[in-house]
């Protein structure tokens, strides 16, 4: 079986019974970082010394078979440096492959850095979508804020503090600058900071420099009411952003609340 595992992401009083129980016993566990998972056993005063498997983004392919051999004869623990495997994190691959050869995935719940951002931000929580990290190109970045321009669902993201500035500039420029924002820093952490405001003043603020693990909340966009003509044209914006027209046109409609089959239909003919 394989078993993933959430560690903390900051405050090790966060590690669940269930977590330590496990790390106590494995045989087997297959490490992001095995440097982390050893600071990680050291401070929860596990004295049990596992066999340690790097598991990282750059071997994870290659190493998937040698795991799942693994796991088929005893528990394989899988862990990332913080937070759960997975999620922005080593696993998937695995876990893909696990459920293609028949292998039992269990999780032992725990910490997430993405729901932990979105519990405390203070942006509606009934819908959301998680987005990991943003673009490291301005380009790039630019383009995917197009196309999460009519996106209505609070949206999270994982960003690097040396970029945080340069992404809520960018954030400003295409969501607008009174778009509300929330920045989430070392949480769970000695320094944690949670600011809100809109894209333009926390983009000003970010500008000093920041520091630590941060995560990024921004409140979905506002529905707007636009007849059919300004639809097509914000499909066919979504369009030339790279968006295929079928999921630009349910964002759209979602956005909006104009029919899809019309705002296809209409964006169809002024393509061809």
């Amino acid at each position: 079986m394989i078993i993933l595992a959430a560690t903390p992401i900051g405050n090790l009083g966060d590690a669940s019974k269930r977590l330590v129980d496990a790390l106590s016993t494995a045989e087997v566990v297959a490490a992001e970082d095995t440097r982390t998972t050893v600071k990680l056993l050291k401070g929860l005063g596990i004295t049990h010394k596992p066999r340690l498997v790097s598991l990282h983004e750059h071997n994870e392919r290659e190493k998937s078979a040698e795991l799942l051999e693994l796991a088929r004869d005893s528990d394989l623990l899988v862990l990332s440096d913080a937070g759960m495997p997975t999620v922005s994190d080593p696993g998937y691959h695995l876990v893909v492959a696990a459920v293609e050869a028949g292998i039992e995935v269990s999780v032992l719940p725990g910490p997430s850095a993405v729901i932990t951002a979105l519990a405390v931000s203070g942006l509606p929580t009934d819908r959301f979508t998680f987005e990991g990290f943003l673009p490291r190109k301005h380009g790039d970045r630019v383009q995917a804020f197009r196309q999460l321009e009519h996106e209505r669902r609070t949206m999270v993201f994982f960003e690097s503090p040396n970029r945080l500035a340069a992404s809520l500039a960018d954030a400003a420029s295409v969501l607008g600058n009174d778009r509300r924002v929330v920045v989430c820093r070392e949480l769970t952490k000695m320094f944690e900071e949670v600011k809100r405001g809109t894209a333009a003043e926390l983009a000003e603020w970010a500008e000093a420099g920041v520091r630590g693990e941060i995560c990024l909340v921004i409140a979905g966009a506002e529905k707007r009411e636009v007849n059919l003509h300004d639809g097509v044209v914000q499909v066919l914006e979504l369009v030339r952003a790279g968006e295929r027209l079928k999921e630009a046109t349910a964002q759209v409609s979602e956005a909006t609340g104009l029919s899809k089959r019309e705002l296809y239909q209409a964006a169809l003919a002024v393509k061809n």
